[in-house]
């Protein structure tokens, strides 16, 4: 399979993909305090909470951006080194 002719494409796709995941990950709800950080403490008694709404959609589009970037990331190394 050659991807050379791919490699400048799927260069952009994964740049386009990080800064994606790195948004959508900065607006992932947190719980506000340090306190929940390790599990302890916390506003909400240091549980787990159910997702919904759009904080649920929100977490499954993370979900598959960050499959998307893997796949990505790994043909764009199979095309990189094709062209080397």
């Amino acid at each position: 399979m050659n991807l050379q002719s791919w490699a400048p494409y799927l260069g952009v796709a994964e740049i386009i993909l990080a800064v994606s995941l790195a948004v959508l990950v900065l607006f992932q709800t947190k719980g506000g305090d340090l306190g929940g950080f390790m599990g302890g403490g916390g506003g909400d008694g240091g549980s787990f909470r159910t997702r919904r709404g759009v904080e649920a959609t929100l977490h499954r589009v993370t979900i598959y951006v960050a499959i998307a970037f893997f796949v990505v990331t790994l043909f764009t190394f199979l095309a990189w080194g094709q062209v080397v």
